[in-house]
């Protein structure tokens, strides 16, 4: 086929944050782009991920901000809260942010197909609904992930839980819940769900929450969950659900029981490859579906690119956005560059959240050897009048032979805001000096990360 018999240069499979990019890059280069979003636009982290998580997350926080401003003086009496209020404020921001990404692809002179399109070959696409075929020169899969859940063989009564797509469309609170897992989702869902009054408990298999993180922050997480609240029970797993007159009965298998009115699975993510047709079109696929690609996003199908979640290397919407416009600068404008995924700076938004760039303490020790750790952990300033125990976390991971910090974990009160500017450092190649010359700003929290001077030193036992 000649490339004007093609019916686009581009065609996007999604309509997410990464696809949106790439096929609104590609379109102002002068490209004819298409893109077929099966649900709405905006992927993920519009529709059913980060935005409307953290409108929860606000939401939890102001009646514990309400209780505290007592100590600054304030009196507020008669404290209520409407979830159904709340959700339908909620969804018409999402709303909103949806027509954004829809308007931005039109404006850029792409067509949007509201349909579904699956590969019959690597260069042919069938949109679902319409039946109609369409042909595209390169081809872009942005389809992103979705919860996974385990079968009904694995776990009996699965069909009783709820994933966390479903936590956005609850129109009512639950008065127990229960959640399974200990990433970052199941925390920032337990912390949520707590804030707003409802009794949690949450089950992880391991020892500690947030594995992957530094062990400093797992720890001071964790904690957090059973001051906000949290029923935490770890080293075990589900065995069965069993539905009851007053509820949910979840059988682990350390023998125990828990009784709840709703049981959430937030135990990992995967690849929304199923049914795409990727080996009509030659792409090949890694586990839990993901589609395997090289620095370039390019597939094992030599005009097919795959970027954000369905390739599962760093699920962040900032990083699919990278990725896509890399990709479309690559392709079609003329300026070659791939996106580096070392050092990106990502926040958990448990309460209190965590912000963290770089490697941890023990990857640190397993690369480079001697390392060198700073680490304070304080009350905050705005915290002295409210009552308020929560303490700041901070910590700061140094290689010895040359000084350059390698890791900046915070767990505290505005901590994402604090690691973005931390990010900046510490992706330029920062020294500790460079952070002991810099002046600090205050009175502020963030201020600790340029005055820690004295090295910690591990307890010897």
């Amino acid at each position: 086929m000649t490339e004007a018999a093609y019916d686009f240069d581009l065609f996007v499979i999604g309509g997410g944050s990464g696809g949106v990019r790439a096929g609104r890059i590609a379109a102002q280069a002068g490209a004819k782009v298409g893109v077929a979003e099966e649900y709405r636009m905006g992927g993920t982290c519009v529709i059913r991920g980060c935005v409307p998580k953290k409108f929860m997350v606000y939401a939890s926080q102001y009646g514990k901000s309400i209780a505290k401003s007592a100590g600054y003086g304030w009196s507020v009496s008669e404290v209520s809260y409407d979830h159904s209020k709340f959700v339908t404020g909620m969804h018409a921001e999402v709303d909103r942010l949806s027509a954004i990404y829809d308007r931005n692809l039109k404006s850029a002179g792409a067509e949007i197909f509201n349909d579904r399109a699956e590969f019959v070959d690597a260069h042919t696409l069938r949109l679902k609904t319409s039946g109609k075929t369409v042909t595209a020169k390169k081809i872009l899969i942005a389809t992103g992930g979705r919860p996974w859940r385990p079968s009904p063989e694995e776990l009996p009564g699965v069909e009783h839980t709820i994933s966390s797509n479903d936590v956005f469309e609850m129109e009512a609170l639950p008065k127990r819940m229960l959640i399974a897992g200990g990433g970052y989702i199941a925390v920032e869902f337990a912390h949520v769900f707590a804030g707003l009054g409802v009794e949690v408990c949450l089950v992880y298999r391991g020892e500690t929450v947030l594995r992957g993180f530094d062990e400093d922050v797992r720890l001071a997480v964790h904690e957090g969950l059973k001051e906000a609240g949290v029923r935490v029970i770890t080293k075990t797993v589900f065995k069965r659900i069993d539905k009851t007159d007053d509820g949910l009965c979840v059988k682990l298998e350390n023998g125990h029981e828990v009784k709840t009115d709703l049981v959430l699975m937030a135990v990992g993510r995967q690849a929304n490859t199923d049914g795409l047709g990727c080996e009509a079109a030659g792409v090949k696929l890694g586990e839990n579906g993901k589609v395997i690609v090289d620095e370039w996003s390019r597939t094992s199908a030599p005009n097919i690119w795959a970027v954000g979640d369905v390739t599962d290397r760093v699920n962040l919407t900032p990083v699919a956005i990278r990725e896509g416009h890399a990709f479309a600068d690559t392709e079609f404008g003329g300026k070659p560059w791939h996106f580096d995924h070392a050092d990106i700076a990502t926040a958990v938004f448990s309460q209190p959240e965590v912000g963290t760039v770089g490697i941890s303490e023990s990857e640190a020790r397993k690369l480079h050897g001697e390392i060198d750790i700073y680490k304070t952990r304080f009350r905050p300033m705005k915290n002295m009048l409210n009552g308020d125990q929560t303490r700041t976390f901070m910590k700061l991971v140094v290689r010895a032979s040359d000084q350059r910090v390698l890791g900046v974990h915070i767990v505290g009160e505005d901590a994402a805001e604090m690691i973005q500017m931390a990010g900046i450092a510490v992706k330029m190649g920062a020294t500790k000096d460079d952070f002991d010359r810099t002046c600090a700003v205050h009175p502020s929290a963030a201020e600790e990360m340029v005055t820690m001077r004295t090295k910690w030193v591990p307890e010897v036992v």
